[in-house]
């Protein structure tokens, strides 16, 4: 289908080629064609056919400097020659290809093939019917009306199980349509730089148009492929299209070809725009995969599995090499993703062990029955097999098969998957409103888990508005902005210049959007503070802007994470050269040997000067939570002019203007955000690139630390030697000695931030595995977002690389969502819990009556179609109920569970079986002296086709009733006393629980024999209920009993998961494999190996499939497509950052075999 979207598509944008497309001075064919060329060639053709850059934008009708003028019909041709800014997405499944999906069901396919038997049977009336010989087969035959009804149970059948899919294919269809409207919120959300009719504007990416001059900078994932037309040390990442890991330098003059899905890692520039959408070379390549063809169906469902959150447009690149784009860094940071939640891990465990349960249960009833029938009639009675009698037999043993189906229907939990398929997705959307947008469904989940987060200090502890409010200038040390009549004129004109010049030019700062409001700060957060105190100063940085526009910088050293510093070089008019230079002042100050002084003379500067304005100027500002920058100049002759490239001879000698104190305040939430996440025991660790009293300063104010704590607070230099080794090798044992006790990282590089993250993750110090949380927003963050369990990226200021790697984006950029978002995943596990341990009181009653029933009276009391009401019905309305649970703030006064703890803890145990106990006493009592107790005719040992008796009628109703009230026990599951509280916050709740009494009400009185029901009158239905309210009543009496007291108890909830999940922990790196993948022959599991090996060196295999393999546990899928999966998810294990896998090579390789 989506195959001739996209030629459709296609013939639209060729028909226009003839007639040179529209005015355009280009086609589209040849923008295409000039967009595949690279490096000089391309220079070479531009210049050559075009002209040159200002050629090739005159014939697109744009300006370099002014861009489009964006008129709305001029922007519409445009789109109508050159195609839209978007790749046509994939067709959503229909309803009917859900249904479809639902149907494929074991269980289902069972029950169908059941009751079309039964069905078919009843129609066929045996020759001689009355014939005594067939013995009990004739028993229930006086009637004849009621030998008419034989077809009533399997078309009843027919009919739940028409229920149970629609109910399934609904929810799906209601997930997918969920994820879209999350991805086109994610689409709408990236924006990007545009210049039009001379304003610099932001523009969701799907309006870019070919012509448009973009302005990129670090951090940027390209929209759509371009020509540079003027850039600063600009370098990008092109592995996503060609796997090339190493940063390529592009220039106008040299490599001017930028291509979209690609990462911008270094500097800044402006392109103008040449292919978009399905023509840009991204998009080339999705169609040669053909949006629509076999490989995109299997990929589809993958990518749905990955929830469908990283939207096609946003992320141009789900293409041929680059599954997801996916960092170099990134793929380096094992991508320990792949690895299931916790939740998925253990359910999947739970599930399979019920199953094989419910199966020999099944099996031993029907063989039971069988017997019994055939030894009572054949052995007994010594009768022949007549072949007139053959279809009644028949007909009796289709009904045992139907009834050991039933038990089995009734043994598999079928709510579980829907369960936890509601309660993340509820969870998910009620996130949103917590400024929390989900990209990976488990990070949800996994964040419940938490006992580590390492948060970004700028603007999610602060409030990312830099404001200047001390500076050092002239020798004097202002404690505030000075009056700009206090400093030297001359020094003022540089320090302005400086400030001015060598910033990016897209950072402004631009009046309040309301009367009274804070000026708004746009681009880099520091550079706004400094452009702050040039108007504190009273002096505007526009105008000095406008003397010097961004093309005729001479060149620009722009900041990164490794220099720490940013320099601009423009030329004088006498052909001179002036370089100004800022950043983090212990750095600047280093390269400087002369100051300006208060006559603005430089004069020298001494390390010994400099130690002295550490400790008089910077240290003290430091410890005010101050942020240093120190700004500085050199000048250089006109010739010989400087050799630019050799970058450590031209950032010395410089001479220091002034140091600035910039103030980032706390935010004023974060204190007790952080109180909250300490209570719930998880640790708050700050990593920041800031200078180390700053650090101190603000984890003070935000509640890190306490004073006079024992804790660790050190900066880059010092972790890195106490974690390596004499080789320089990270050594775990190392790091183990320092993470504990460590708050506060400072002056870390990305590395160091990764580093910290994978070893708090690999440690075996503490008997729970670490589960780590990070926030980040730079593209540096990259590697460590990816490697933590739960990776945070900033929706306002974060790159759109640190987007790309995270799983939450933090709408508000705010620390205490993230404590919003522990609450929801703590939530969602405890909902998971709840409707476990309603599911199983229900499963372990009904098979067990199910099975003694059938046993001693032939017969299961509770029929084919009860117990498919009280299974799939039931438990699908309770699972929507239990998992809406809105979260209470008491659900952070407890520690985290950990990995290892079961999923049914000793107190559900208890219940489960406790609650067991009560509903088998009274369904006993009823089965075998029911008739007595309400004077009634027994319904034991029926014939055939019997009409519905009122004694079985009661064990059913009872049944429910029962299941009604334990609902209500079930919304607790830590033995609190009162299981009503807070019950009218969840609406859903109170209007299931009221809906299922309803419905039963209905089926019991007019449910008749498709229902095996026979209306009960009002002293019947009191005592339904009464015994149902019972269950209130009992669930008081156990919470009573001490768990202490029940020591077996621990040995049950221990049982479900005897190895919990030993292989995770051992190798981090390694999928958690599942039991699909343990059926894998052992010869795949080395050739996978062997492919293991490989992938370290083909990167772009990795980054293809770690994109596209989600394991999801919330789709039952048929067995063949999960085989599909796991193949695929082996095929693609993450690999270990590559120095450990080049130091431990055996390591990586031996743990898939160790596993399987």
């Amino acid at each position: 289908m989506g195959d001739m979207t996209n030629s459709d598509f296609y013939t639209k944008n060729q028909r226009n080629d003839s007639n040179h497309e529209g005015g355009f001075g280009c086609s589209l064919l040849e923008l295409r064609s000039l967009m595949e060329l690279r490096g000089m060639e391309a220079v070479v053709k531009i210049q050559d056919d075009y002209g040159g850059t200002e050629g090739l934008c005159q014939r697109l009708k744009t300006s370099p400097t002014e861009g489009l003028e964006g008129v709305v019909t001029d922007l519409d041709k445009r789109k109508e020659v050159f195609g839209e800014n978007l790749i046509p997405p994939k067709k959503p499944k229909t309803f009917l290809q859900l249904v479809w999906e639902a149907l494929q069901d074991v269980t289902l396919i069972i029950l169908e093939i059941a009751a079309i038997i039964s069905l078919g049977l009843s129609f066929y009336q045996p020759p001689g019917g009355g014939s005594e010989s067939c013995g009990t087969a004739n028993a229930g035959e006086e009637d004849e009306g009621e030998a008419e009804a034989g077809w009533i149970e399997g078309a009843a059948i027919l009919l739940s199980v028409v229920c149970v899919v629609l109910v399934t294919a609904f929810n799906d269809w209601s997930k997918e349509k969920q994820f879209r409207g999350l991805q086109s919120r994610i689409e709408q959300e990236q924006k990007f730089q545009v210049v039009r009719g001379g304003q610099v504007i932001q523009l969701p990416v799907s309006d870019i148009v070919v012509g448009d001059i973009a302005q990129i900078k670090y951090g940027d994932l390209l929209p759509a492929d371009g020509v540079l037309i003027q850039g600063n040390d600009l370098k990008i990442d092109e592995s996503s299209l060609t796997g090339e890991s190493d940063h390529v330098r592009k220039s106008a003059e040299k490599d001017p070809m930028l291509l979209s899905g690609t990462h911008v890692m270094e500097g800044s520039g402006r392109m103008v725009v040449m292919a978009v959408g399905v023509n840009s070379q991204t998009g080339i390549i999705f169609t040669l995969l053909g949006a629509g063809g076999e490989e995109e169906e299997k990929k589809e469902k993958k990518v749905k599995k990955q929830d469908g959150a990283a939207a096609m447009e946003m992320q141009p690149l789900k293409s041929a090499e680059g599954g997801e784009v996916e960092e170099k860094e990134k793929k380096k940071s094992s991508v320990s993703k792949k690895e299931k939640s916790v939740l998925q891990g253990k359910l999947t465990k739970l599930a399979v062990q019920i199953g094989k349960a419910g199966l020999v249960m099944s099996a031993i009833t029907v063989i039971i029955l069988v017997l019994y029938f055939a030894i009572d009639n054949f052995v007994l009675q010594k009768r022949q097999w007549l072949p007139e009698c053959t279809p009644i037999y028949i007909q009796y043993f289709v009904k045992f098969f139907i009834i050991g189906v039933t038990v089995l229907v009734v043994a598999v939990p079928e709510g579980l998957p829907l369960a936890v398929t509601i309660s993340l997705a509820y969870s998910v959307k009620k996130m949103m409103k917590d400024n929390n947008l989900v990209r990976h469904l488990d990070a949800c989940e996994t964040m419940g888990n938490a006992t580590a987060i390492c948060s970004d200090k700028t603007g999610t502890l602060t409030t990312n508005r830099m404001t200047a409010v001390q500076c050092y200038v002239a020798d004097v040390h202002y404690k505030a902005i000075p009056d700009p009549s206090s400093i030297p004129p001359k020094t003022l004109d540089t320090l302005v210049n400086a400030i001015s010049l060598n910033s990016a030019y897209t950072t402004k700062i631009l009046p309040p959007d309301k009367e009274g409001g804070l000026p708004k700060q746009v681009g880099n957060k520091t550079e706004c503070g400094l452009l702050g105190l040039v108007l504190d100063l009273k002096r505007d940085y526009q105008t000095v802007r406008n003397q010097i526009p961004e093309e005729k910088l001479y060149k620009v050293y722009t900041f990164n994470s490794i220099r720490k510093s940013m320099s601009t070089i423009i030329k004088l008019p006498d052909g001179s050269f002036k370089m100004y230079s800022k950043g983090a002042s212990e750095i600047i100050l280093k390269k400087c040997s002369r100051i300006l002084n208060e006559v603005s003379e430089p004069r020298v500067f001494r390390p010994r000067d400099r130690d002295e304005m550490v400790k008089k100027v910077i240290e003290p500002m430091a410890c005010n939570g101050l942020r240093t920058i120190c700004v500085a100049y050199r000048d250089f002759p006109a010739n010989p002019e400087p050799n630019w490239d050799d970058e450590n001879n031209i950032l010395t000698d410089l001479t220091a203007i002034c140091v600035v104190g910039i103030e980032d305040p706390v935010r004023p939430e974060v204190p007790d955000a952080i109180r909250k996440c300490q209570r719930a025991g998880i640790t708050v660790r700050m990593v920041t690139g800031d200078n180390i009293n700053t650090a101190r300063a603000i984890a003070i104010k935000c509640g890190i630390i306490q004073p006079g704590e024992d804790f660790l607070c050190i900066d880059g230099k010092e972790f890195n030697r106490r974690i390596r080794n004499e080789k320089g090798e990270v050594e775990q044992e190392r790091i183990d000695k320092v993470w504990p006790k460590l708050r506060v990282l400072a002056r870390s590089s990305p590395t160091d931030k990764h580093t910290l993250v994978k070893g708090i993750i690999d440690s075996t110090l503490v008997e729970q595995r670490q589960v780590v949380a990070v926030t980040g927003d730079g593209t540096n963050d990259g590697p460590a977002l990816k490697k933590a369990d739960v990776g945070f990226a900033m929706g306002i200021a974060g790159t759109d690389v640190a987007k790309e790697a995270s799983d939450i984006i933090l709408t508000d950029d705010n620390f205490s969502s993230i404590v919003k978002a522990v609450m929801w995943g703590r939530n969602v596990y405890d909902s998971i819990s709840k409707f476990l341990q309603f599911q199983l009181t229900v499963n372990v009653v009904a098979v067990i009556v199910a099975f003694t029933g059938a046993c001693i009276t032939q017969d299961s009391p509770l029929k084919a179609v009860q117990m498919l009401w009280v299974n799939l019905i039931m438990d699908t309305f309770a699972s929507l109920a239990l998992a809406t649970e809105p979260p209470t703030e008491s659900l952070l006064m407890r520690k985290p569970y950990g990995r290892n703890k079961p999923l049914i803890s000793s107190t559900m145990t208890k219940n489960i079986l406790g609650h067991g106990v009560y509903q088998l006493t009274i369904i006993f009592t009823l089965l075998f002296v029911g008739e007595q107790i309400f004077d009634i005719d027994s319904g034991r040992n029926a014939p055939l086709h019997s009409p519905p008796s009122e004694h079985y009628t009661i064990i059913f109703n009872t049944f429910v009733m029962m299941q009604l009230f334990n609902e209500i026990n079930a919304r607790k599951i830590h033995g609190e006393r009162n299981v009503f509280d807070g019950i009218f916050r969840n609406p859903i709740f109170c209007s299931i629980v009221l809906g299922t009494f309803a419905i039963q009400i209905v089926i019991v009185q007019f449910g008749g024999k498709p229902f095996s029901c026979s209306p009960l009158d009002l002293e019947k239905w009191m005592w339904c209920v009464f015994l149902g309210l019972g269950e209130l009543v009992w669930g008081q009496v156990i919470s009573t009993i001490p768990n202490s007291k029940l020591r077996f108890l621990k040995g049950a909830g221990q049982l479900t998961h005897k190895d919990e999940m030993p292989e995770e922990e051992q190798n981090e790196d390694q999928e958690e494999i599942d039991h699909g993948e343990r059926e894998l022959r052992r010869g795949q599991i080395l050739w996978f190996r062997g492919l293991n090996r490989i992938q370290t060196q083909i990167d772009v295999v990795n980054t293809f499939k770690s994109g596209t393999s989600f394991q999801g546990a919330l789709r039952r899928q048929s067995s063949t497509t999960s085989q599909n999966q796991d193949v695929t998810n082996i095929s693609s294990p993450s690999h270990v950052s590559l120095s450990n896998a080049l130091s431990s090579p055996t390591s990586t390789a031996a743990a898939p075999s160790g596993q399987c």
